[in-house]
């Protein structure tokens, strides 16, 4: 596999091509903070928090580096002031739906989001879904609804089958802790997606 050579936080790196940013800070112990991002998951994107600036023949830009592949020649900043601002924004607008995100965002300096939304403590992240499907191959968590209204949710015909009270991986994936509050940790019998989405709107 071909080697490329790029530089992260003003150090050299060298990566195999077809590595993502994000993969390269990390193997060169660079941190980029991520919520949507695991390992043994394909690069997804969702929640864009390791975006990062790149610069490359006098051009600069932001990119999301969990689903950014390194290129020869390329600059990379992991916190210059674009990137923070950016950061700062969506924790803003997750914060909004997701409060139990607070001690995250009181690191970058928002205290309070200027927007409003919904308190569902999800940040669609996908993590849970993409988990069960990838990993597990289960498939019994998937989202629900468009827009706005999207949800994840627990699909009742596979829950009932009792692959869930065997596995509940979920639980540890979950960047906000809402899976294992809503299933309360013990049981997903007679849980629907109706069920999900009733109690998160009461939320």
């Amino acid at each position: 596999m071909k080697k490329v050579r790029l530089n992260i936080d003003g150090k050299d790196v060298e990566a195999e091509e077809g590595t993502t940013l994000l993969e390269a800070a990390q193997a060169a112990g660079i941190h980029i903070p991520t919520l949507c991002y695991h390992e043994k998951l394909a690069p997804y994107g969702a929640c864009r928090f390791c975006t990062v600036e790149i610069s490359k023949n006098g051009k600069t830009r932001l990119v999301t580096s969990c689903v950014y592949n390194v290129e020869a020649g390329l600059a990379v900043k992991t916190g210059s002031p674009k990137v923070i601002k950016m950061r700062k924004m969506l924790l803003e607008l997750m914060l909004a739906s997701a409060p139990v995100l607070s001690e995250l965002a009181s690191q970058y300096g928002v205290e309070k989001p200027r927007f409003k939304s919904e308190v569902t403590q999800c940040i669609l992240c996908g993590l849970c879904v993409r988990y069960c499907a990838e990993v597990k191959g289960a498939n019994a968590i998937t989202f629900v609804g468009r827009g706005v209204g999207r949800r994840v949710a627990f699909i009742d015909e596979v829950v009932s089958t009792g692959v869930c009270m065997d596995c509940r991986e979920c639980f540890g994936v979950c960047p906000t802790g809402k899976i294992p509050r809503e299933t309360d940790g013990a049981s997903f019998e007679g849980i629907t997606v109706q069920d999900v989405l009733a109690r998160t709107r009461s939320k």
